[in-house]
């Protein structure tokens, strides 16, 4: 593939990422209005409780900042709390509460987290409380509140949202200790449906011209591309099974290129970044076309052969087999190098097989070849980086590669492969249960 579609590449598969994160994003913020906002239109928060042995809980850390964004989008912040005694809920300058609690027993709030839920307390707050001697003066003649309310029973605190730094107060409304109040905060956020829709809609239309880049990259390079004549040399194929799977040990390895080949392959680990996030949404789409045709269609498949052939080159001379020290191209197309791969396009596939494969029927080879290559529930480091590392130690010591850890290391790969291609919709025939052809 020539240096300029490579770039094409590249760059839609860059549009293609912010179009899914902008999809994902607006789909998010959608959804936040829609579950969150309740019948007054305030985005609110879970019901939790706050309790504390002391005079007054400070929600100090919940209102730091100049605001900016509200004050230039006014809009309300709700507090709705309820007590066994008559409470105070207040919000007050950051700065003028300070001499109020200077020699005051309070607790301020230092985290609520959200992600501890119990259907009993769904916030697990934790609190720095602050030694005192005093107790407070009645809340109620204090001068300095910006918005407060108290009494019996439930209690709503409604603020418009102002630039400045806050404190929210709860407190009894007779100072006494021990506060043990349930409730929520809420926020009108108006906007946050309209931002949702816009950044959802900016998230299709760059999905989509991500899409046509990539598209139209692969249909140049298979309408232009020419294959090249293989390198001589075994090819360690598949048999039967439609992946022909090449490796080729290069003669005279160097003892020591492998300790910087991490460092001369950074391009190439930028580069299938991208390339690996266009192959994920064009499986995505090859799997509805599938669902609804029966056919994978042509140029993304090309495409993510290209991927997959891309990346067993760059295994191939890195870590996963060190079989070549030839560096590999910048290439999709086939031919050329010491190590390849081949899919054979199938003309038909089964929509049935496409629903179930790749997370069902391929289960028993996840677990396989998680041990080969390290995975969640396995080593960190796979088997096949191992043995690899033991042949380059041997390597390094004795200037040879063993031949039987070679066949090995590839066997691994190649059962890899053969799994990739499989929960890839680019076959509907089971892969083997073996390393060899």
């Amino acid at each position: 593939m020539r240096p300029g579609r490579v770039v094409g590449l590249v760059v839609g598969s860059l549009v293609l990422i912010v179009g899914v994160a902008l999809l994902f994003g607006g789909g998010a913020l959608i959804g936040i209005d829609r579950g969150f906002t309740d019948g007054e239109g305030y985005l609110t928060a879970p019901r939790g409780r706050l309790e504390s042995d002391t005079h007054v809980i400070v929600g100090e850390a919940l209102f730091e900042g100049e605001w900016i964004w509200w004050y230039r989008h006014p809009t309300a912040l709700r507090v709705r709390m309820t007590g066994e005694r008559p409470i105070f809920l207040g919000i007050a300058p950051r700065e003028a509460l300070k001499g109020y609690l200077s020699d005051i027993p309070y607790a301020k709030i230092e985290r609520i987290d959200f992600e501890d839920y119990r259907a009993d307390r769904p916030w697990i707050t934790e609190y720095e409380e602050h030694i005192g001697a005093s107790e407070p003066a009645l809340p109620e003649e204090q001068t300095f509140w910006q918005a407060s309310v108290q009494g019996e029973g439930t209690q709503t605190l409604v603020w418009t949202i102002e630039p400045g730094d806050w404190a929210l107060v709860a407190m009894n409304a007779d100072g006494s200790r021990g506060i043990d109040v349930v409730g929520t905060v809420g926020a009108e956020a108006p906007w946050l449906l309209g931002v949702g829709i816009g950044v959802l809609a900016a998230g299709v239309v760059i999905t989509g011209l991500g899409l046509v880049i990539v598209l139209w990259v692969a249909r140049r390079s298979r309408a232009r591309g020419t294959e090249e004549p293989a390198v001589g040399g075994p090819w360690v194929s598949g048999g039967k099974y439609p992946l022909s799977f090449k490796a080729e040990l290069t003669e005279s390895l160097s003892p020591a290129l492998w300790l910087v080949k991490w460092f001369l392959l950074i391009p190439h680990y930028i580069v299938l970044a991208f390339l690996w996030c266009g192959f994920s949404v064009s499986w995505v789409i090859a799997l509805f076309a599938i669902l609804f045709t029966g056919r994978y269609p042509r140029g993304l498949f090309d495409y993510n052969v290209g991927v997959l052939r891309w990346s067993w080159r760059v295994a191939f001379y890195s870590y996963l087999a060190l079989g070549t020290d030839d560096y590999p191209p910048f290439s999709l197309q086939p031919g050329g190098y010491p190590a390849d791969l081949e899919i054979p396009y199938p003309e038909r596939l089964s929509p049935g097989l496409a629903l179930v494969k790749w997370w069902l029927l391929a289960i028993p080879h996840y677990i396989v070849v998680g041990v080969f290559q390290g995975g969640a529930g396995f080593y960190k480091i796979g088997l096949t980086f191992i043995l690899t590392l033991f042949a380059a130690v041997t390597l390094l010591f004795t200037g040879r590669y063993p031949a039987d850890l070679f066949r090995l290391v590839v066997g691994m790969n190649r059962w890899t492969f053969r799994v990739l291609a499989y929960v890839s919709l680019m076959t509907d025939e089971y892969p083997p249960f073996r390393l060899e052809e």
